[in-house]
């Protein structure tokens, strides 16, 4: 140990542990993924939620890797120099749309000296100019124009080789798909239907199967790993378990109707259920389930009304898209979630609620009320941004140790049961195929 770090106080640790991980970001090629038990997919090392290094590898293989990222919904969008400010992990990326109408996604950060240039999270512009030195970007992300340039009295200004063609703003490859955009660091990313498979596909058209319209925004930081949310909103399992919401007014037992979808690369799913009237719930007063109380009513039943929409009787449906997008309709609240990794142990969840261009006064009266079951203190989701914390302080200091994701077996299949950990198992195949895979 070096004598400068004897001499640091205990409030420097933090800045030290900051300086760590950017030498870790620094030097991600040396890095190796964590090692696995044999049985890769039932057991999973507790160090892949908070180890620095860990984080650093996925940044480059996952995130900026062969992976479609969600970035925004192209209804946010609309208009010719609409723009909107996202994120990718920890990197902040404009989307914009052109004067051509072609949807662009640049990273927002000035090719001058890396100061982040568009500081407003939405907006309309012409150009984007950066604050710093006044370097001037069209709605492609090409540089057009660098303040004295040509320097001042024939004295100063950039050199006869500067070639503005040459400094635009980093792009990335954009999807669109049932009105939902996403972007990509990498070539070899495959066409966005490829990469959703057609079970994917169809569970996205069938509720985003006409125009949306935001209804509203929340945004809330979490204390864990983005992987911790992503397995819970892949864990069917736990939801009428965890959630006394749902359970106490029968809005979600395991005991309904419904299924798993898993797709072939296991990095994508569906989770669905639909309400039957004549099931048998005893199995849930047998468990003696804190949640199976019938005494509990509400104030205000009509929160719970329900309008078959799309005209298959489902009354939930939870759809993830690898790496960190989320749809869910629950009865008859819409939301998309976007999950941000922006450290080892923190993550940021954008929450948009939705409706239709065409609903009526009454139906998005109704939809947002129903948007109080979802979002940071929603009746049903608040559990969910607490349990993650609660695993992330219960593995400190075991990185050796593992999670145990053996229920329904070992495979990664679709199921009509939903009793099951198979869409878990699906994520960490797909996740230890990027990461994993031989590097050049």
């Amino acid at each position: 140990m070096k004598s400068w770090e004897l001499a640091l106080p205990l409030v420097g640790l933090k800045i030290r542990r900051i300086f760590l991980e950017r030498e870790l970001a620094l030097t991600v090629p040396d890095i190796d993924p964590l090692p696995w038990p044999d049985d890769s997919l039932t057991y999973v090392p507790y160090g892949v939620y908070n180890d620095p290094g860990q984080y650093a590898l996925e940044n480059e293989r996952l995130f900026k890797g062969p992976s479609w990222n969600y970035l925004c919904l192209s209804a946010e969008i609309q208009e010719p120099g609409d723009f909107i400010v996202t994120g990718i992990a920890g990197m902040t990326i404009i989307v914009v749309r052109n004067h051509d109408g072609q949807i662009n996604a640049m990273v927002n950060r000035c090719a001058h000296r890396g100061a982040m240039l568009c500081l407003k999270r939405r907006g309309n512009a012409r150009k984007f100019s950066c604050v710093y030195h006044a370097w001037s970007y069209d709605l492609d992300g090409n540089l057009t124009n660098v303040a004295f340039a040509k320097g001042i009295r024939g004295e100063g200004g950039m050199d006869d080789g500067f070639d503005m063609a040459d400094h635009g703003l980093r792009r990335l490859r954009v999807a669109v798909y049932c009105g939902l955009v996403f972007g990509s660091f990498s070539p070899d990313t495959p066409e966005i239907k490829a990469y959703l498979g057609p079970e994917i596909c169809a569970r996205l058209s069938r509720v985003l199967h006409k125009p949306v319209r935001v209804l509203g925004r929340n945004t809330q930081v979490l204390p864990s790993n983005w992987k911790l949310y992503v397995e819970n909103v892949k864990d069917s399992y736990h939801a009428s378990i965890l959630h006394l919401f749902f359970t106490t007014f029968r809005m979600n037992r395991l005991t309904q109707k419904g299924g798993i979808i898993v797709d072939e690369s296991g990095g994508n799913h569906v989770s669905y259920s639909m309400i039957d009237p004549d099931i048998d719930n005893s199995t849930y007063a047998q468990a003696d389930m804190r949640s199976d109380n019938a005494s509990v009513c509400l104030e205000a039943p009509e929160m719970l009304n329900n309008v078959d929409e799309f005209g298959d009787g489902i009354t939930l449906q939870i759809l993830s898209v690898f790496p960190g997008f989320v749809l869910q309709q629950i009865r008859n609240a819409i939301a998309v979630r976007q999950v941000l990794a922006l450290d080892a142990d923190r993550t940021e969840l954008n929450w948009t609620y939705l409706g239709f261009e065409d609903d009526d006064e009454a139906m998005t009266e109704h939809r947002l009320r129903q948007c109080n079951l979802v979002g940071p203190a929603g009746y049903i989701s608040m559990e969910d941004g607490a349990v993650g914390d609660f695993v992330q302080r219960g593995i400190r200091g075991v990185s050796e140790d593992v999670s145990v994701v053996k229920m329904g077996g070992g495979d990664v299949t679709s199921s009509a049961s939903r009793v099951t950990e198979s869409s878990i198992r699906g994520f960490w195949k797909k996740y230890r195929a990027l990461m994993e895979q031989p590097q050049p």
